[in-house]
């Protein structure tokens, strides 16, 4: 696909580092499969795991976690 930020470069297949704060709450995931600019880097990740995330996330806040980093589990 065609970057929509930079409009020159294609995406390609990749894995991510992805951030979640809210409040106190930090949560990192690593290796989130994500299409990834080849020009600029801009990352897209899709909405199933966009929700898988987020998901995963809300979970973790309910469990009292503050600060987590882990590799990132598909749903």
């Amino acid at each position: 696909m065609k970057c929509h930020i930079c409009n020159n470069g294609q995406t390609q297949s990749g894995l991510v580092t992805v951030t979640l704060e809210r409040g106190n709450v930090t949560l990192v995931y690593k290796a989130v499969p994500a299409q990834v600019c080849e020009n600029c880097g801009e990352e897209y990740i899709s909405s199933e795991t966009t929700a898988s995330l987020l998901q995963q996330a809300e979970a973790a806040v309910r469990a009292g976690v503050e600060v987590e980093v882990k590799a990132y589990i598909a749903a």
